[in-house]
């Protein structure tokens, strides 16, 4: 997901192109996501011009890696080890913060 966000990022920029990375070793890749990410949400804060239309950056990269959400959350699930449910809207979600360190989970739907 880290070349999505990339690409989302390049896009916001006025230069859309795509790379296809090497994959990395896991936690490697752990850590080139939260980077993408944080780079993507920096430069939407910013009062950098945005290149893209946010209806072409939501429809494209974004929605893309919530399809990959998904996609790892359904094969959790098969695999016998499920994700619990959560409420997003009681969560405690904060514009800017994207890496490992969040909330604690809000399970009121367990």
């Amino acid at each position: 997901m880290g070349d999505l966000f990339d690409w989302g990022l390049s896009i916001a920029q006025g230069e859309p192109a795509w790379h296809d990375s090497a994959p990395l070793p896991w936690d490697a890749e752990v850590v080139r996501f939260f980077a993408t990410l944080q780079r993507f949400e920096d430069y939407l804060a910013s009062s950098e011009p945005l290149h893209g239309s946010t209806e072409g950056l939501f429809q494209g990269p974004v929605a893309d890696a919530l399809n990959h959400i998904g996609q790892i959350a359904m094969l959790r699930r098969l695999a016998g080890f499920p994700i619990l449910a959560e409420n997003y809207f009681q969560a405690g979600i904060a514009a800017g913060r994207v890496g490992p360190d969040q909330a604690a989970p809000r399970r009121e739907f367990e």
